[in-house]
């Protein structure tokens, strides 16, 4: 397996290298970086010419002509890129990515540009994961039903949605009408109404059951909806949103209960415990940790807090897991992760009034964050940034989630028809035994393909997303210099999305052998 993976590594260079060869040669021969200047009647055009041949590295040495050849231009970027691979070097990662056409520093411009794609890229392809295999295993499980036929509905719906249309579509309804229903942010009867109707069809047809299970679900939710929602208008929830210690405490001990039953099943009581505990630490360190969350001034101490919840966490699960440790860790970890979602989303509630007071229309249409933002509290300027990550977000997120649903749904009924499963039912398995520890784990590996292509997939669509959402970052620098026939910010795009792609190819191929035993290589 060892050799298996440093042969697979070492072609990832091999796949870069070819790639980088052939797309360099294809920029430089796209047009002509002086045509601009050859033509202009500018007094100062000549300079101009030499400024940015020696930018573009088209001056031969020793003399005055704008023509050294594509290869030699393609060693120096080359020599360049790899010079973090120098051993002469005493600084690790000193590559040189080349200058744009302006002279700017292409390393530092990738830099920036990564971070800013790959905050939007993790967390719409992570979510799009969630709710994509959790949505497709219902689906299977209940083929043939409402559900069904809704889900696969809805899905083909935004799988066929172009990128482009649908980030014109997001902005003009949930951010331009959104930031001007939030001058006066009410409901009225009428909204109320839609809100009530729309849920007491959607939960019933997600719950399922008999019909009149169905018809319970719906009036119990229409009745519910219309109670909450004018209760929430009346406390200003809009403006002044918060959770509050019950809302915390509750939805922390349903987290361990639920995933309690569904990984170990309720009779599990070392399980339960073990879910429990970590249900009232976190709301014990909900206490112990708002002033320090409070007073944060970078994301290290809410990581830090989170890297600690995931070992504590551990460790519970190991401690009160008894026989079953490999499923109380699983439930502790799972109720640790999700409880520190829910108080890090108090926290951004309670900052909600402070980002309103300097930014009246939060979300903005154009930019990652809102430049000249007058305030300094870290959470303000976090949430700014959410703010707008979150339409950009939801339009790459949906057009992915119809991929994972479609693909876990045929994979599920295809293992389900198995004989291996028809054996454990027989044997009196339980049903969520069959399905998450039997089925599910061998319909994960086609999905394991799936997640490398659509990651790489997703980069590449973020491009038109940050054009449209007017993000600066790796679409932009991709186009401008593709515009102007620059190879080394087009170069760095390509090298880092080609990057990704193969490593996340590479990640899938070692996947195969953990999801499947009987792979060998």
């Amino acid at each position: 397996m060892l050799k298996y993976i440093f042969k697979r590594f070492g072609r990832l260079f091999l796949v870069l290298f070819g790639a980088s060869f052939i797309c360099f040669y294809l920029i430089v021969h796209s047009g002509d970086p002086l045509a601009d200047l050859r033509e202009s009647t500018d007094a100062d055009a000549e300079f101009q010419m030499e400024t940015r041949a020696q930018h573009l590295n088209l001056m031969l040495p020793w003399t005055d002509q704008y023509y050294m050849p594509w290869y030699e231009r393609y060693w120096d970027w080359l020599t360049g890129v790899l010079g973090c691979l120098d051993p002469t070097d005493n600084i690790i990662g000193e590559c040189d990515w080349g200058t744009t056409v302006n002279g700017g520093d292409v390393t530092a411009q990738i830099a920036n540009a990564a971070e800013v794609s790959l905050r939007l890229v993790l967390i719409a392809t992570l979510l799009s994961i969630v709710l994509g295999i959790l949505t497709g295993i219902v689906s299977a499980m209940r083929q043939y039903s409402i559900f069904d036929y809704s889900m696969s509905f809805v899905m083909f719906l935004f799988w066929s949605l172009p990128l482009f249309w649908a980030a014109v579509i997001a902005k003009e309804y949930l951010a331009i009408r959104y930031n001007n229903w939030m001058a006066d942010p009410h409901f009225n009867q009428q909204t109320i109404l839609i809100v009530a109707v729309a849920l007491a069809i959607a939960i019933p047809l997600i719950i399922g059951g008999s019909a009149r299970r169905r018809i319970i679900t719906g009036v119990v939710m229409f009745a519910y909806t219309c109670t909450v929602m004018p209760f929430l208008d009346h406390i200003h929830f809009m403006e002044e949103p918060r959770l509050g210690t019950g809302f915390i405490t509750v939805g922390a001990v349903v987290l361990a209960v639920g995933f309690t039953a569904l990984i170990a099943g309720m009779q599990n009581t070392k399980v339960l415990v073990s879910g429990l505990i970590v249900a009232a630490l976190g709301v014990t360190a909900y206490f112990a940790t708002w002033d320090m969350l409070r007073a944060a001034e970078s994301y290290w101490v809410p990581l830090g807090l989170f890297a600690l919840t995931i070992a504590v966490s551990v460790a519970v699960g190991r401690l009160f897991g008894g026989y079953a440790k490999g499923q109380a860790t699983a439930v502790s970890l799972l109720t640790g992760i999700l409880t520190s979602a829910i108080i890090l989303l108090d926290h951004y509630m309670y900052s909600w009034p402070g980002l309103l007071s300097v930014k009246p229309r939060p979300v903005r249409t154009i930019g990652e964050s809102s430049p000249n933002l007058r305030t300094d509290d870290f959470w303000v300027i976090s949430l700014d940034h959410l703010s707008q990550l979150w339409l950009p977000t939801l339009v790459m997120m949906l057009t992915s989630l119809a991929t994972y649903t479609r693909y876990t749904r045929s994979s599920m009924l295809e293992v389900a028809q198995q004989d291996y499963i028809r054996t454990a039912r027989a044997k009196g398995v339980t049903e969520r035994t069959v399905v998450l520890k039997h089925a599910f784990r061998n319909a994960m590996i086609p999905l394991a393909t799936i997640v490398a292509f659509d990651f790489a997939g997703l980069v590449g669509g973020a491009i038109i997303v940050e054009r449209v959402f007017g993000w600066n970052s790796m679409g932009t620098m991709f186009i401008t210099g593709l515009t102007n026939v620059d190879p080394a910010p087009v170069m760095a795009v390509i090298i880092f999305t080609g990057g990704i792609a193969v490593i996340f190819n590479f990640i899938a191929d070692i996947l195969y052998a953990v999801l499947d035993p009987r792979i060998r290589v």
